[in-house]
Order: structure tokens, then C-alpha cells, then sequence
């Protein structure tokens, strides 16, 4: 059995996604930020020390002794694996390349730079000096990305991928939070192709309210 520790407004929505494109079952567990400091409670510590989401069990994996695993790109990596390569690389070595760079590049590049924006912006006086500094950086990511998408449908080529759902966290972010409107279009085109699709849509109602799928809010 897949448990999915789900915290709301957080990447672990990706993993509810990913799911049900592949049609695992999977049971979820509900953890709702401090609404006040918007951080995980402390019950998800007691699922992992790093008290972070998501994390997933597999009660199943290892002969039967279970594993957790945390990191979104190292979970879509498990799950590609458990449904027999699933939303894996394409066969083609560029689109192989593509993929990969693609599934670390959205936490190891963009989303860091978007995240300092959204922290700097609560600071008052200094913040608004800050953003200005951050949002050239962000837009750099946004062109490239931007670029890519202009000369493809996914990011690993002509077939949706892992790279896609991994992709989906920070552009859904920096769509009216970070930059990213209507004056890159094949980047809104992406965000909106994929909460068109039926997994996407079905990840939602399960998973419940997911701020970043409401451009703005």
C-alpha cells in the first residue's frame, strides 16, 4: 500500500497527480499548515524527522519491511519504477537527457530563486528592495523555460513525462506570484493543458484545496 502524507498547498500535491496518471491506489493522510506561520505541523515529524511533506510509504517494498521516501524528484523516480517505467524518460537519448535535467532542474534551479521571492515579499521596506533584485533572476528561469516550451509540447519531448509533474510546482507558483502571465504564452499553454487533465483534476478534489492551480490567489 502507497500512503501519501499530504500536506495541504505544498508539493506533495504533485505526488496526488502523479498517482492518478498512473492509477496506483494509494491512501492519503491530511496535514494542514499553522495558519498563522504557514509551516508543516509538528505531527509530520513523527512521520519523518525532516517533518516535511511529502512523504510516501510503501508498506509493501523491501520484502514486506516498508520504506519512506522524501524528496518529490526521488518519488517520482520510485513510482516510475513501480509501474514499470510509467511518465519515464522517452526511448530517445536527447529526450532521456531532457528528462532528467528537467526533473532535478525544477527544485535545484528554479524553485529555490521563486521561493526567495515569496520570502523577501513578507518583509516590509526591505522586502520590496529585495524583490526587485530577485525578479531578475526569476525572469532568466522563466525565458529558458519559456524557450523550451516554445519548440515542444512537454518537457522531455512530444509525450508527457515525470518532468513534467516535477515542472508543474514552480510555474504554478510563479503564475501571478513570481512573473509568469500571459507574455509567455507557451508556458501558460503547459499550465494550462495540464489542469485540463483528468488526473490533475481528480488529484485535486482528492487532495483538496491547492492555492497554486488559481493563477494570483
Amino acid at each position: 500500500m502507497l500512503i501519501v502524507h499530504h500536506l495541504n498547498n505544498s508539493r506533495s500535491q504533485r505526488v496526488l497527480w502523479m498517482l492518478e496518471e498512473l492509477e496506483l491506489p494509494y491512501e492519503i493522510r491530511f496535514y494542514q499548515r499553522d495558519r498563522q506561520t504557514m509551516l508543516a505541523p509538528p505531527e509530520l515529524s513523527q512521520v519523518h524527522p525532516l517533518g516535511k511533506s511529502p512523504v510516501v510509504e510503501d508498506t509493501e517494498a523491501l520484502a514486506g519491511a516498508g520504506v519512506k521516501l522524501v524528496e518529490t524528484g526521488a518519488i517520482c523516480e520510485y513510482l516510475v519504477a513501480k509501474s514499470g517505467g510509467r511518465l519515464g524518460p522517452p526511448a530517445d537519448e536527447a529526450g532521456a537527457l531532457k528528462y532528467r535535467q528537467f526533473l532535478h532542474y525544477a527544485e535545484g534551479s528554479v524553485m529555490p530563486v521563486i521561493f526567495a521571492k515569496l520570502v523577501v515579499s513578507r518583509v516590509p521596506l526591505l522586502g520590496k528592495r529585495a524583490r526587485k533584485q530577485v525578479q531578475p533572476m526569476i525572469d532568466v528561469h522563466l525565458d529558458y523555460v519559456e524557450q523550451e516550451l516554445s519548440g515542444r509540447p512537454w518537457f522531455a519531448g512530444e509525450t508527457m513525462t515525470a518532468a513534467d509533474i516535477m515542472m508543474s510546482f514552480p510555474l504554478e507558483t510563479a503564475r501571478g506570484r513570481a512573473g509568469l502571465d500571459d507574455s509567455r504564452p507557451a508556458t501558460i499553454a503547459w499550465l494550462d493543458t495540464i489542469h485540463a487533465r483528468p488526473a490533475y483534476q481528480c488529484a485535486l478534489q482528492k487532495g483538496g484545496d491547492y492555492v497554486f492551480a488559481r493563477p494570483g490567489k
